[in-house]
């Protein structure tokens, strides 16, 4: 995305509402939050990512001269503002929730601190490229929690909706815990592992599956995978596959990465046998592979009916989220503060739906992790400028449902605040690690989640709630409102 200029990557609104600001002249800066509300898939918790494609996108923010001329072909843009666009650029300030970090519905995985029509502008592009790729590493974290540690291969680059949900996505999953992906553009462009093996028209190419078996074996020795359902996967793919690789080790070839994959049929049943077949011929620790439409549901009754499949190639499923194809993250307007003002004003947003309800202020998220499990006990969404000191007792509460409470002794917890600082004044001021390197934060992550809330059916919620500070915030606000409601 580096090469890329996305700025007229948004809503047309966006501009419209610029030139209103440009026209009325406010000096407003303003806080926006980006936050979802539920969790993807039916699940207890999503994973952030796309942070650093936001970032190259905010660093690579301008009106080029052919952009200019195009809003002027809309004839819905005055002279004066067009001008003004030619100089623009982000001058405010961005905290987000590093990639791969476990996250939970309403708390800010973006800050945008911003004048007015800046933090206006970028709405659109943020939306798009954080609930994407949370999105699918979101799946991907759900389908390798189902695979119980065997290795994830991401392929689904031909059913992806179009090149860049191909390239980012497999980023996404990536990061989201699988092992690799078969997008070569991705594995270029981001130093992942690229993996793969034939197709079936190589084996129908030639005379025979032996001999088609055989040449691939010969070009690849040390990775040797061999499709077995061409034909017939018991009667003939996999006879034909221990032909090979006998021959192989008569030649003194060592197997080390080596095995069939199985692209169709009832696949527990299928790598049962072939498993037999295999052990018998000395062949124990050939690896079997799986693909044919899986998700992590499939691959849970898979390995719950101890199917012998050790490896796992995911597409179509996996890339799209099929299951739930969007992510649902929102950008609303949190505090608003006038050029001679030193404090921010908190806005809420108001709706029938109590969900719908905004979390007004300047805000930070501290996760709260026990001392002696290591694991998370809650998120607390809080104003900016509290301090907490973990050696005192705390007591949380639902935001929702206020009675319900807990006291967190002091002493046994340990805080973490989630959201860092990556633009300063419009100046990138964080580092992205590398996609492998986040997915083995990512893998740490989920371990910080009970065992209950990463089950893939009806998990147990992780709790998110509100400082008394903020949440007397907002009901005061909501108070206020109502009564300017009665008059």
């Amino acid at each position: 995305m580096r090469a890329t200029n996305l700025t007229l990557l948004t809503d047309l609104y966006e501009l419209t509402m610029m030139q209103g600001y440009f026209k009325n002249p406010t000096n407003q800066t303003v806080i926006f939050d980006m936050f979802y509300r539920v969790n993807p898939c039916g699940g207890s918790f999503a994973i952030t990512a796309g942070l650093e494609q936001m970032i190259e996108y905010i660093e690579n923010l301008h009106f080029t001269d052919d952009d200019i001329e195009y809003l002027r072909s809309l004839h819905i843009f005055e002279d004066d503002f067009l001008e003004y666009l030619r100089s623009f650029k982000f001058t405010g300030d961005i905290y987000a929730i590093p990639e791969g970090t476990v996250v939970f519905p309403r708390e800010p995985l973006v800050k945008v601190i911003a004048p007015i029509m800046e933090a206006q502008l970028v709405e659109t592009a943020i939306l798009n490229i954080i609930n994407h790729q949370s999105l699918i590493a979101t799946k991907a974290a759900r389908v390798c929690y189902a695979a119980r540690g065997d290795g994830i291969m991401e392929f689904g680059l031909r059913r992806a909706q179009g090149p860049d949900a191909g390239i980012y996505g497999a980023r996404a999953a990536v990061i989201g815990g699988c092992a690799g992906t078969s997008n070569v553009l991705t594995g270029q462009m981001f130093n992942v592992p690229v993996l793969g093996t034939h197709a079936h028209s190589w084996i129908m190419s030639f005379p025979d599956e032996y001999t088609a078996f055989k040449t691939y074996a010969k070009m690849y020795p040390n990775s040797c995978t061999l499709l077995v359902d061409t034909y017939d996967v018991l009667k003939s793919g996999v006879p034909n596959a221990i032909r090979v690789f006998e021959e192989m080790r008569e030649e003194g070839v060592k197997l080390t990465h080596y095995g069939i994959r199985i692209d169709s049929g009832d696949l527990a049943y299928l790598s049962k046998e072939a498993y037999k077949m295999l052990a018998a011929a000395g062949f124990d620790d050939a690896t079997i592979s799986a693909s044919s439409d899986l998700d992590e549901y499939l691959i849970d009754s898979l390995k719950t009916q101890d199917a012998k499949i050790n490896s796992w190639g995911v597409g179509t499923n996996l890339i799209t989220s099929k299951d739930n194809p969007a992510f649902g993250g929102v950008y609303k307007l949190a505090a608003v503060k006038d050029a001679d003002s030193t404090n921010f004003t908190p806005k809420i947003k108001l709706s029938e739906n109590t969900e719908k309800v905004t979390n007004p202020g300047n805000k930070t998220v501290y996760r709260i992790y026990s001392k002696s499990t290591g694991k998370i006990k809650a998120d607390l969404i809080c104003l900016a400028d509290e301090v907490f000191d973990p050696d005192e007792t705390m007591i949380i509460f639902d935001p929702a449902d206020t009675w319900k409470k807990t006291k967190v002794l002091g002493g046994t917890y340990e805080l973490r605040e989630l959201l860092v600082p990556v633009i300063r004044e419009g100046k990138r001021v964080y580092t992205s690690p590398e996609v492998m390197d986040l997915r083995e934060y990512c893998l740490k992550e989920q371990n910080t989640l009970w065992d209950e809330s990463r089950r893939l059916v009806n998990p147990q919620k992780v709790y998110v709630d509100l400082s008394q500070k903020l949440y007397d915030l907002k009901k005061n606000l909501l108070e206020e409102m109502s009564e300017k409601a009665l008059d």
